[in-house]
């Protein structure tokens, strides 16, 4: 006899209201990675690559935590930052556009 219930009865499923804020977060996610990934690659801290786009601490932070910049500056002062093809973090933007879709 099996003391334990079965996996499927332990997890209620979410509610669809909860499925687009989930897609934001992953989304928003991969592309924070990315930049992290960008970011440790130039062996660069937080504070020098935020310095060098011009953007304070927190809002590199934010970045790599997951949101994804919208403004178009933005992006190209990252991509300057890290020394990286602007048109490569144009294409990590365009696939993780679900970030901004709520």
């Amino acid at each position: 006899m099996s003391i334990t219930p079965p996996v499927r009865n332990m997890f209620a499923p979410l509610p669809p209201t909860y499925l687009p804020e989930i897609r934001r977060q992953v989304w928003g996610r991969l592309f924070g990675l990315s930049i992290q990934a960008a970011r440790t690659e130039a062996d660069m801290s937080i504070e020098e690559a935020a310095g060098l786009s011009g953007m304070q601490l927190s809002e590199w932070m934010a970045i790599e935590d997951g949101h994804v910049p919208q403004d178009m500056d933005r992006l190209r002062a990252m991509a300057a930052a890290l020394e990286i093809n602007f048109d490569k973090l144009a294409n990590m933007v365009l696939l993780c556009r679900g970030a901004w879709e709520l």
